[in-house]
């Protein structure tokens, strides 16, 4: 199965990181980042899409952090 995932953080430093672990764990990076205002939070805000193959089947249930 093809997992997807959209991963987000505040602009600091945990953004980074948050991408490089789903790297070091197999996922790819999959479309450019995006960077927006968090109005609410008044912070700025980074996004970064990821693909991985995984084995199995995909429902609704499946637990895309254990991947």
């Amino acid at each position: 199965m093809k997992l997807y995932r959209l991963l987000t953080e505040e602009d600091t430093s945990a953004f980074c990181h948050k991408v490089t672990e789903a790297l070091n764990k197999g996922w790819e990076l999959y479309g450019s980042p995006t960077y927006a205002w968090d109005a609410a939070k008044g912070v700025m805000r980074c996004g970064q899409a990821v693909v991985k193959e995984a084995p199995g089947t995909y429902t609704a249930d499946t637990k895309l952090g254990q991947h």
